[in-house]
């Protein structure tokens, strides 16, 4: 029983990596059965480009980001939507990134600026609190200075002090 498991195993392992492999080999000539069709026929699967001059569906290469020149030229090629074409596509997207990449720059400028502007309102509101809190305190204490004088000469205290020269 045992012995059986060990050769059914690995012959169960070959054969379904045998049929991954065929798997994910058989899209690649799935794009160019539809050679001589539509552009729409050819690209309702997202691995094909349609060339326009040569009429022909071929495989996306997915090894070069751009397809070569020699494949199709990219004012020919349509990937995605037939009624664009690669080259307006990509400088489509490039300028949406870029747009994207400055207003989340100018946002993250705005936000910081606005940040740094009300913690500086907020310095200059405390430092007002301080002032007013210092002017009445100063006020007061004046207040009571001159009070203690009051008591001072009432009570005739207001000259030298007798104990000063002890000291």
């Amino acid at each position: 029983m045992m012995k059986g498991l060990r050769i059914f195993l690995p012959a169960l392992l070959l054969v379904f990596g045998l049929a991954t492999v065929l798997a994910e080999s058989a899209p690649e000539h799935v794009c160019e059965t539809k050679n001589g069709t539509s552009c729409e026929d050819c690209l309702k699967n997202v691995t094909c480009l349609w060339c326009i001059k040569t009429k022909s569906c071929v495989t996306y290469p997915v090894q070069t980001i751009l397809p070569p020149h020699s494949l199709c030229p990219l004012d020919d090629a349509r990937w995605g939507l037939c009624w664009m074409n690669f080259q307006t596509l990509i400088i489509t997207l490039s300028v949406l990134g870029a747009v994207l990449i400055i207003a989340l720059m100018v946002c993250m400028f705005c936000c910081c600026k606005c940040e740094n502007f009300g913690s500086q309102r907020f310095e200059a509101k405390m430092q007002r609190q301080a002032n007013k809190t210092k002017t009445k305190q100063d006020e007061r204490r004046a207040e009571m200075n001159k009070r203690h004088q009051e008591i001072r000469q009432k009570y005739g205290l207001n000259g030298p002090n007798p104990y000063a020269r002890f000291s």
